[in-house]
Parts: structure tokens; sequence; C-alpha cells
């Protein structure tokens, strides 16, 4: 029995289910209903609307069910559940008479069962109706849209049935009886049996492997993968609001039901850096479908790769793209097809790489056939829209800068692939090496070389310290601090293994990078010209025009592009797109004939026609120039901006005047070499002299305060590639910023060591906010040397425990600047509460310290407290969104009794009752300097609030309780 009010009170969940699966679902649910008379061929007609979002389509049916009473109500369940049923193909009863004096009404009450014999029919029905003049032409070909699948056709004649008194009611009860009963499962015919079968194998042999640089080891992926941490994509929240910490999510998750953006919407995005682990992520997930143990809600799987997309140059349909290029049925090609269209919910398409594809979305030509062709980027943006197989799953990857506001739009949910966690990097390490010891001395090296450790949060670095390790445990000099160290040691490991034994020295000598220099410029030239074309995988016949030999692809970074379909040559591509942009940048070193005004325009300019920082910061004064197509500098102009920034800042390390003697073997002279590495440094400190003359100047009364543009960081990372100290000295010399906030800027451990390496030299002490970032523990040890210049430092939502909070707090009571911390949102316990004590008891001009939304019990509550006994200067305390309770409240309050300078105070949602409250009333009646306490979410309870109405009755401070 299902009441008005109990139906009512399930709306949420029902309107969830009736979303959850597809519209062929809530169609089906819709047969039922009508073949009971529960809704009227009005009401039918008003939920039938083409182009209507499902959600609408539901709430609407709820609607009108719920004022046909109880009746109603009862029958909609009854539907669901038979819906449920006819989905797993019981036969349904189909005795109805074919000579019925009533046809459009036997149609209507037999209507599930008649749709599913009609369901595989309908072209022949459909033929006999036209020439027996019951329908016409027009008629047929409204009905025959590709936009439908079979049972929606089969719907459409019924309805069409229903309004036409031509005896086509009557026809279709007759003929539809004679139709053969299907007693399989739509998925159990043969040919959809078959290559389902086909599909999982193909891709679980695609998938099982990762491949190294030598093509001689495989590596399973199995044994080697490590989870990611992914998250769903924080929006930006109201300023000052406390948020909660963004949620996390397991690979197995991906399709769960959090984070919602658009139900309506069928695309998940995957969005991470370059060399995050997007790529590695699909791939999981496609050997976990194809080895049965996972996503099994899908029957077909179908994976591609957005940079081998933009290589089709012929018109593309739905049908070409899936069998052509992923997988082709050995028969029943149109059964197959028919099934893909007819049941879209049970096929998840992963398209890997958008940032890759040089067609940026748009949502201007719409293309809903399935069957006609158009080109590989219209097919696209319409299968992300789900103007193409509406509700199949489709997943993204992308890197950040390529997602645009339009394509968000269309997403289901937004993740952001943040790479390794610290436990990540060390388990990761040792799936790949699991004889006794090396694992270890590596986990060591790594904690006693922050930079490096920095570095290693992105799985592809990690993957290159795995690979030298044996360079990096011997190394006599110092393990590399910067990026474009640690691709110099990968680079001394490749020649270095290609190269007959004995032949040259250890180490990235000189005579080694010039025994290689011709292959070296082969494939730096292969690299720019790459990426000027936006080309990330190269043919036979481009490879050749490059020059490009065996003995240039034996040294290994060029390998076979990944393709599911079989037969031919496979593309090559190289390792990695930083691989890519390394090369790249090499080749503007190494290449004899670089005009030093072609490193001014990768560092000053970007855009077609234009330079890099023109399109990420206001124009700069340089005259726009032509260059001649194919040349280096054209090639650089159309370049996408993440892969030039990428490159730029390989070019400052290469330049830099470590790297100095390796380059000086080369065929670049030395006076070429030194113009360069002037020109690189000139660049690179004006435009960030331009960069801080672009903000606005301060409000009166107000410290002047800047948010980093596109490109800051960028900058940042530039020059600290560059290790120079007078050149972040100069860079930075005269700002006088108040506030620099970095929110939402993808700030990782190396991106704080850049950041740490050029603001130690500001004259001037700054508040700086990192909130929303991947700084975490190591991030945290980084940013340590520019503490001193700090007057606040804010990092909510980063990751951050314990053993970094006490680095942090070990250096900060040393540094006289710093007055205002803020870490909510971190994964803070007890464990912190000594040091920050010692801050709150030693530090005499400390003024804020925010611990909200962290894991803080009575326990860390009564540590602090003994810190705030001795403290006279701190004016704001919050912690919000802990679990001190009673406990945890009497000790604050008592220590806050006779505090002479706290203004400001929040124990919001921290399980406090009536005997918190009490003490905090007699809190209330001594001190003397609290202006607003914030208590909302606790259990205080009418005794607690009576103890707190009597507190306030002897307080003459307090202005704000909440």
């Amino acid at each position: 029995m299902c009441t008005q009010e109990a139906f009512q009170a399930q709306r949420g969940q029902l309107v969830g289910l009736l979303v959850s699966g597809s519209l062929e679902g809530f169609e089906s649910i819709l047969d039922w209903l009508l073949s009971w008379e529960v809704l009227s061929w009005e009401d039918y007609e008003g939920l039938s609307l083409l182009g209507q979002p499902l959600s609408h389509l539901a709430r609407r049916l709820l609607d009108t069910v719920w004022n046909k009473g109880t009746w109603g109500c009862e029958q909609l369940i009854a539907a669901i559940q038979e819906a449920q049923t006819d989905y797993q193909a019981r036969e349904l009863s189909s005795c109805w008479d074919p000579h019925s004096p009533h046809p459009a009404r036997d149609l209507q009450s037999h209507r599930p069962a008649i749709v599913r014999r009609l369901h595989g029919h309908v072209e022949g029905v459909l033929d006999l109706a036209w020439e027996h003049g019951f329908i016409s032409q027009y008629e047929c070909d409204e009905i025959r849209l590709p936009i439908f699948t079979s049972s929606q056709r089969a719907r459409r004649l019924l309805d069409l049935a229903t309004v036409k008194a031509n005896g086509l009611a009557a026809f279709l009860l007759r003929h539809v009886q004679k139709l053969p009963v299907s007693l399989a499962l739509p998925f159990e015919d043969a040919a959809c049996k078959k290559y389902m079968s086909k599909l999982r194998t193909t891709i679980s042999a695609q998938s099982r492997f990762l491949s190294t640089y030598d093509g001689a080891e495989n590596l399973c992926l199995e044994e080697i993968y490590t989870e990611n941490v992914l998250e769903i994509r924080t929006e930006r929240g109201p300023a000052g609001l406390p948020q909660k910490s963004p949620v996390t999510l397991g690979l197995e998750e991906l399709f769960g039901t959090r984070g919602h953006l658009n139900e309506e919407a069928d695309t998940v995005l995957v969005v991470g850096e370059a060399g995050s682990g997007k790529s590695t992520l699909l791939q999981q997930m496609q050997l976990l479908w194809a080895s049965g143990r996972d996503f099994q809600e899908f029957l077909f799987v179908f994976p591609f790769s957005c940079r081998q997309l933009q290589c089709v140059a012929k018109p593309l349909s739905v049908q070409t793209l899936l069998f052509e290029h992923c997988c082709w049925p050995d028969l029943g090609q149109q059964e197959v097809f028919q099934f893909l269209l007819d049941h879209p919910n049970r096929v998840l398409l992963t398209f890997d790489g958008f940032d890759e594809f040089k067609f940026r979305f748009s949502d201007r030509e719409r293309h809903c056939s399935p069957t006609d062709p158009t080109s590989v980027e219209n097919l696209l943006f319409n299968l992300l829209q789900g103007n193409l197989l509406k509700n199949a799953r489709k997943v993204l990857t992308s890197r950040p800068d390529a997602v645009s506001a339009l394509l968000r739009k269309y997403l289901r949910l937004e993740l952001h692939l943040k790479g390794f966690s610290e436990e990540g990097i060390e388990l990761y390490l040792r799936k790949c090496h699991r004889e006794p010891g090396v694992a270890d001395r590596l986990v060591r090296l790594l904690k006693a070389t922050s930079p490096l450790h920095g570095l290693c949060h992105l799985p592809v670095v990690s993957w290159m310290v795995s690979k030298c390790h044996q360079e990096l445990l011997l190394h006599g000099g110092g393990s590399p601090k910067t990026t474009t160290d640690l691709y110099l040691l990968i680079l001394q490991h490749f020649l270095l293994h290609a190269s007959p034994p004995d032949s040259v020295p250890c180490g990235l000598a000189p005579g080694l990078l010039q025994g290689r220099l011709p292959s070296l410029l082969h494939l730096g030239r292969l690299a720019v010209w790459g990426l000027g074309t936006c080309c990330y995988v190269f043919s036979d016949k481009q490879l050749q025009a490059a020059h490009i030999d065996s003995e240039d692809i034996s040294l290994g970074f060029l390998v076979h592009a990944k393709s599911v379909v079989q037969g031919g040559t496979a593309p090559l591509e190289f390792l990695h797109i930083t691989f890519q942009c390394f090369f790249a940048a090499l080749y503007l070193v190494l290449s004899a004939d670089l005009s030093p005004s072609l490193l001014r325009q990768l560092f000053s300019c970007h855009g077609p026609h234009s330079s890099l920082l023109a399109r990420l910061l206001p124009p700069m004064c340089v005259p726009r120039s032509e260059h001649q197509e194919g040349s280096t500098a054209a090639l650089l102009q159309e370049a996408e901006p993440h892969n030039l920034q990428i490159t730029a800042a390989f070019l400052a390390g290469l330049l830099s005047r470590e790297h100095q003697g390796l380059l000086a073997g080369s065929q670049v002279s030395e006076k070429a070499l030194l113009q360069r590495q002037a020109c690189a440094r000139s660049c690179l400190s004006r435009s960030l002299h331009k960069h801080f003359h672009s903000i606005p100047p301060a409000v009166p009364g107000e410290a002047k305060s800047m948010h980093a543009m596109p490109g800051f960081i960028w900058l940042i990372r530039s020059l600290y590639e560059m290790q120079e100290e007078r050149l972040a000295r100069e860079a930075v010399r005269g700002l006088k910023v108040g506030h620099l906030k970095l929110t939402f800027c993808g700030v990782g451990p190396a991106e704080c060591a850049a950041l740490a390496f050029v603001l130690r030299h500001l004259r001037h002490p700054v508040a700086l906010q990192l909130d929303h970032n991947s700084v975490g523990d190591v991030g945290v040890e980084q940013l340590l040397p520019c503490l001193n210049v700090c007057k606040a430092l804010y990092l909510r939502d980063n990751n951050i425990s314990d053993r970094g909070v006490c680095k942090l707090v070990e250096r900060a009571l040393h540094c006289e600047q710093l007055q205002k911390l803020a870490l909510f949102n971190n994964k803070l316990t007890d464990g912190c509460a000594p040091s920050m004590a010692r801050l709150l008891s030693c530090k005499r001009n400390f003024l804020a310290l925010r611990l909200g939304n962290n894991h803080i019990t009575a326990t860390g509550a009564q540590v602090l407290a003994e810190g705030l006994r001795a403290n006279a200067s701190l004016e704001f305390l919050g912690l919000w969104g802990n679990k001190v309770g009673d406990e945890g409240a009497q000790a604050l309050a008592e220590a806050l009794g006779d505090h002479q300078s706290l203004r400001w105070l929040s124990l919001v949602g921290n399980n406090i009752g009536s005997t918190g409250a009490q003490a905090l009333a007699l809190m209330l009646e001594k001190n003397v300097a609290l202006e607003e306490l914030c208590l909302e979410e606790n259990r205080l309870q009418d005794e607690g609030v009576c103890s707190l109405a009597e507190g306030l009755e002897k307080n003459s401070s307090l202005k704000i309780l909440k």
C-alpha cells in the first residue's frame, strides 16, 4: 500500500530512480501506465515531448500520478517494477484478439507486449503499412529518424495508429500477432555476444602492459598501477564561508551519484596536469572492464585517443568511428550497431587527451544522425553534448587549460586528478623495485631531498626516478632540483643505454651529447614541428620528412602509439608530451642558426601571430612579425599555449649557468650560447615586471592585492629552472603588494619550491594565499625558505597533515613577520596541537589561527588551551568543524576567561552540549575582549542557551552571538 504522503516523501528517490536509466526505461514505464489507463492520451502526449530533459519529464510524471490519488501512486510503483522485469526480457503476455472491434483500444491495453513484438521488425512493418496506403512516405521518414531507437520507432508507429482512423490500428493488431517472438535477451544475440567477446579480448591485450622506452620490457599494469588522488572539482564558493574538504573518489566510483553538475549530461571529465596519470587511469579502467572486475554495467567499451582522432581527415559517422577506428565486428554489423543505438546506456566511450585535440570545442553545429558522416571534430563535440548516443557514458581527459566554460555546460561530473600522494609515491616505487633494498634506498633518498620529492607527485616523474634509480643512488654531485635536471638525467640514461659498453664516460658529459647530436637535432626538429602543427603521432611519411632514421628511433624516445585498430604499421609518438616539449627546447638551444629574437618570441609572445605572453598577459610592445611558413618561428606561433609553457620552462633550465658546460661542446658557439642565456634572463625578468605592473592600484586605506594572472606560475617556474639568485632578486625588486592570491592555481610541491625561490627576495612582507591547491606536506617544506617574508599564510584545502604543520611551526617560530595562519580543510589531528600551542605561547605578535574542518578532539583542544594561557596577542581563533566536545570547550573557555585580545572565536559544529555551553558562559562573565562567538551546529539545547544568557548579563563586550 502506497499512500500519497509516503509517495511524496519518497519523491527525491523516485526522481532518481526514473532518471537513473535511459529514456528507453522511462518510456517503458509510460507503456505500462497507458495500458492500465492510469494515463490518459493527453497525459501521455504531455510526457512524450521531444527534447525535454529526462528529469523534467520524471517530475511531471510524478505530479500527474500524484494528482490521481493513492491508486495512481500504487500503479506507478507497479509500472516501475514491470518495466524492470521487462528489461530483463521476460516474455510478455501476447493474448489479444487480432480481429478486435476496437483495435486502437487493444493496441493501448497490450502496448508493452506489442512494443516488444515490434522491436527489430519496425522497418518491415513500415514498408508494409506504406504499401497498403495506411501511412505516407513523410510519416515513414519521420518515424525512421536516426535519433530514435527501434523501440522508440515502434512506439511512434503505435502513437500514429491511435490518431489515424484509416485502419492502421487494425492492420497492426493483425500483423504484429504474426511476428516471431524473441525469446532471447537483446544482448544475447549471437553477433552481439561475439562482438562483445572480441572487444574485451582486444582491449585486454591493449591495456594489460605499459611499454617501456626500449620496447624490450613490458610492465604489467596490474602489478604497478597505483591509485592517484582523484577529487570532485570544488566550485569556488563565496569568500569567507567555511567549506567542507573536497570529496575524494576511488576509480570504481567514477559513475557514482556524488558531485553531479548536470544530471542530464553524459560526460565525465577528468582534468590533470601533464604527467598526472590521466592516460594510465583510463588504461586501468579499460583493463578492469575487459577482465570483468568492474564497470560491468557496460556491455561495450570503446577507447579513443584524441591525438589520433585529429589525424582522421575523412568524414565519420558514429558507426565508422566505433567499428573502423576501434574494433570491427566479424558478423552482423548492422545488428550490433542497432543494439548499440537501442541500448546506449550499456555503452561507454573514453576519449584521452582532449587538450591535444587541435579543434576547440563548439556547440554551434548540431549533428544528430548516427549514420550520416560528418567531420571528426563535429562528431566528437556532438557525442560529448549527447546529440549522438544520448545516455551512453563518455569519459574525457584533459589538461585544465583546454577546458572551456562552454564545454563545462555539458558535463555530468568534473574530477581533478592530482597525481600521487606521498604514500602513493612510496607504494609505486616499491611496486617497481621488488628486489631487496632498492626501494628502501630510493624512498630514503626522496625524503632527504625535498625538491626531487616534490617533483615525484607527478607519476611521469616517479617513473623517471624509478628508471634512473642507479644514477640517483650513485650520484655524487647531488640529486636533481629542477624538472630540467631530471629530464637531462633520463636523457643520459637513454643515451648510455643505446651506446656500446665502455664507449663513453659515466654521466652526461659533453662528449656523450656531442656523439648523439645529429639524432637529438632530428628528434628536436620533429618535436617543434609537431607542437606547431598540433601533431603528436607521426606516420612513416612524416618521420621520413623529418629525416628520422632507425638510429634516431633506437634511442627509445619514440614509441609505437597505442591503437585498438588491428593491422597496419602503428605510428610513432614521443614517450610523453613532456618529452616532446623537452626535445623542442633542446632543439632551440642546440640549433646553430637560432636567432635570439626567437627566444624573445617564445618568452614574450603567444597566440596565432602573437607571442606566448600576449595570450597570457596584457599585450607587450613587441611588433607583430610574419614568418616563413614551416620555419621554427612560424611553428612556435601556432603551438598550443600549455605546450609552449612547458617548452619555455625547459629552455630556461637548459640555458642556466649550471648546464653551460654541458652545452659548450655542441655546435653552438660559446658567444651565441651566452647571448641566448642573456636573452632568456632579460625576457623572464621583463615579463615578470610587466606582470607586476599590470596589478591595479590599491584601494585607499587597503593593502595592494594581486590575484595571479594566467602565466604567473609558469614565469615563476621558468625562473626557478634557471636557478639564478640574482635573476630572482631582480625580478621581484620593487614589488609592493600586500596580498598575493594564488587560489585554484594547481600549485603543488614543485610550484611551492619555485615560489619560495623567488618570493624570498621580496623586500616587503606579503600575505600569501594558496587555498585550494595541492601543496601537501612536501610543498609546505618547500615553502619554508620564503616564510620570513610572509605576514600571513593561507593554506586551506591542501591535504596537509600534522607532519607538514609541525615543520611549518618550527620555522614560523623564528619568523617575526608571520602573524596569521589558516589551515582549515586539511588532515590535522591532535598530533599537531603541541606545535600549535608552542606557536601561541612563544610568538608575541601572532594574531590569527584558523584550524577549521580538521580532526581535532578534546585532547587537542586541551593542549591548545595551554598555549592560549600564555598568549596575549591572538585576535582570531577558528576551530569550526572539529570534535572538541564539552571537555575541549571547557578547556578553551577556562583559558580564554582572562584573555585580553581575542575578538573572534568559532566553535561551530563541534558536538558541544550544555556542559560546554556553561563553561563558555562563565568565560563570557569574565572576558572583556571577545566580540563575536559562533556556536552553530552544536547541541546546546535549552539548558545551554539559558547558561549563555546568564553569562551575557555580565558581559559588555560581545556584539555577535551565533
